[in-house]
């Protein structure tokens, strides 16, 4: 299989200008005759949505919250990254699209990451023109702050709560449609299965999540913007909700699964505190701009209070270290030098597995009250979790999984290689390479929702011709039934553990052995290992209830299925990545110096996996990547 990301050649400044000029369209009165199926609700899923649906497109959303207020687009904090330059300290669309790839590990296609750049000027100004409302400098102008990975000032945002702001923005582009009739919203609706007709997407299989009924829904298109995988960990940021079905569902159709063990570990996060937890809870990376990040310099002074070590006895190891970029180096950078101190035994509070988070010298400089002004809810939300003010007392933070860079392959229009399966924010691979910086992932989201797959889902619109389908189409009938046998079986199994015991016990294989550092040794275990648990999970499940009803047991059992299944790629794809990039860091591959060590001789590429069955070694495809424009180097941030 070629895999062609169809980028167009030229200048890279005026490549999606010239692109959008040459792609085809679809005439205002034509649009009402074509139906799109949108699956996730999120900044991607959303502002898609309520976009084509502007456009004339006869639109259904899906999502599995009883709103779309609630996707996992709230959750995110700190900002969205814009190359606006209104701080007038250097940046640009160039230094944008510089600074990502370079963040990335020079593992992305450039391409995206141009038009990803520069459409983030469009943004802002969207979000704004909704009402979002961005923080403000005195005079009126909109404020930006600092994200790791950067030296120029370039992310807006909301307080700590931005992602919540731009997703009310969305939500309100989107509730229009509604009322409007352009837009069908399914809210409590699971997909289960991707229908391909003739070699292409024609619609979902679903399962209502409150009365149990599975049905079909076709299309001429389906977009999915689903999220990401990082709950194949067990423990980490993302909401315990969010999973891999609908994307593993395509794969098993399919489409190819790119670059799987490229997750993101994010430096900020309130340290685990008992084998009873289920989640962690981010901090987010704005902090680290008024924040200093140490450890004590002596193991004998770990057990004593942050305030009663004296300033010469504290190593703030970033600054120490990272001059130029200081506590704002990219996160994993930061996330691997946590994990170092507290492996040398200088880690703090319980397990030893926590750095601090200092303010003192910020409120001294600024005062508490601008500090509470910029991070206040943050701060109050550090409270309630661990009981300490962060006023008084340092924050305790520790990495944990976050995001993933990794996802369905699409080309450069965001289509998959599942010709008419559209691929939108995180749940495609296309934008972030090995390590996505802080504040590009709500930039990504709403660059495809909002000025990408208009353009390109048209495209594709207008170059087809589309044979009638209905419900009772006998794909469509063959992959219900699929569906429903799949049910049964969960139900039928009867065994004694739930599907949390088999999710916790897959998260921590993940971890231990694929997590924040990897070798061929632990690799090779997890891949005996995930086996053997998937078919004792198959053998020995319990799910309670029925599937005529709601059932969260049942709906568990699904996501830990896919999941049992999507660990083993994500551990093949590790295992034969022999370099370390970015979020990917393999011991045996690292400089003396401890930082990643690429090999970009044999591993310039995307690896994309072709789904070979259960128990079966997956395919794997390469698209090779060329940088013509910012040149692989060894990444440094000092």
């Amino acid at each position: 299989m070629e895999l062609k990301s169809n980028a167009p050649a030229g200048d890279i400044q005026t490549r999606w200008e010239r692109h959008r000029f040459e792609m085809k369209l679809v005439n205002p009165a034509n649009k009402r005759k074509y139906n799109v199926i949108v699956v996730g609700s999120g900044l991607a899923g959303g502002s898609a949505a309520a976009t084509l649906g502007e456009l004339g497109y006869n639109v259904r959303c899906f999502c599995y919250q009883d709103s779309p207020r609630r996707a996992h687009s709230i959750a995110a904090q700190g900002g969205i990254n814009a190359a606006k330059n209104y701080q007038n300290d250097g940046d640009s669309v160039y230094r944008l699209f510089y600074d990502t790839v370079k963040g990335g590990d020079f593992r992305a296609r450039e391409s995206n990451v141009y038009r990803l750049a520069e459409l983030s000027v469009n943004i802002i100004d969207q979000c704004v023109a909704q009402g979002v409302p961005f923080a403000r400098e005195y005079s009126g102008l909109l404020a930006n702050r600092s994200f790791g990975g950067a030296q120029v000032s370039r992310t807006f945002y909301a307080r700590g709560q931005t992602g919540q702001q731009l997703l009310l923005g969305a939500y309100q582009a989107l509730s229009r449609q509604i009322a409007d009739g352009k837009v069908k919203m399914y809210p409590r609706t699971e997909m289960l299965d991707v229908v391909v007709v003739n070699g292409r997407a024609r619609g979902i299989v679903t399962r209502d999540m409150v009365s149990g009924k599975t049905e079909v829904h076709m299309a001429d298109a389906v977009i999915l913007a689903t999220g990401g995988y990082g709950n194949v960990f067990y423990l980490s940021t993302n909401a315990k909700g969010c999973n891999v079905m609908a994307s593993w569902r395509a794969h098993r159709r399919g489409a190819l699964m790119a670059n799987p063990c490229y997750t993101q570990i994010h430096p900020t996060c309130i340290p685990v505190s008992g084998d009873y937890q289920s989640k962690l809870t981010l901090m987010s990376e704005s902090l680290r701009n008024d924040g200093r990040v140490w450890v004590p310099k002596r193991k004998e002074d770990v057990g004593k209070s942050a305030a009663s070590i004296a300033e010469g006895d504290r190593d703030y190891y970033l600054e120490r270290k990272y001059p130029s970029f200081g506590n704002l180096v990219p996160r994993d950078i930061a996330s691997r030098n946590a994990k170092e101190v507290c492996d040398e035994g200088r880690g703090v509070g319980p397990g030893g597995l926590g750095v601090y988070l200092d303010f003192s010298d910020a409120i001294k400089r600024l005062g508490e009250a601008a500090v509470s002004e910029r991070y206040g809810n943050l701060f109050e939300m550090y409270e309630r979790i661990t009981g300490d003010n962060p006023y008084k007392t340092p924050m305790r933070i520790y990495p944990a999984i976050h995001y993933t860079m990794g996802g369905l392959w699409v080309d450069y229009n965001l289509m998959s290689n599942v010709p008419g399966l559209f691929v939108l924010g995180e749940a495609n691979f296309s934008d972030h390479g090995a390590n996505r910086l802080g504040a590009s992932a709500l930039m990504q989201g709403l660059a495809d929702g909002y000025f990408v797959i208009p353009y390109t889902l048209g495209h594709y619109l207008a170059q087809q011709k589309f044979e009638p389908v209905s419900e009772s189409t006998a794909e469509a009938k063959d992959a219900l039934r699929s569906a429903d046998d799949r049910i049964k079986q969960f139900l039928s199994i009867n065994g004694k553990r739930s599907p949390d015991s088999f999710h916790r016990e897959l998260g921590k294989i993940c971890w231990d052995k694929c997590g924040m550092a990897r070798d061929a040794a632990g690799l090779k275990e997890a891949l005996k290992r995930i086996p053997e648990l998937r078919e004792e999970f198959w053998k020995n499940l319990r799910v309670l209830g029925s599937g005529a009803e709601l059932n969260q047991s049942l709906e568990q059992a699904g996501r830990v299925a896919d999941f049992l299944e999507f660990g083993e790629l994500m551990c093949n794809d590790a295992l034969q990545r022999e370099e370390s990039c970015g979020g990917h860091f393999r011991t045996e591959h690292q400089t003396e110096e401890g930082e990643a060590k690429r090999d970009d001789d044999k591993f310039t590429y995307v690896a994309a996996w072709e789904w070979k069955g259960v128990g079966n070694a997956p395919q794997l495809h390469k698209e090779p990547l060329t940088f013509d424009y910012v040149h692989p180097s060894q990444r440094s941030y000092k």
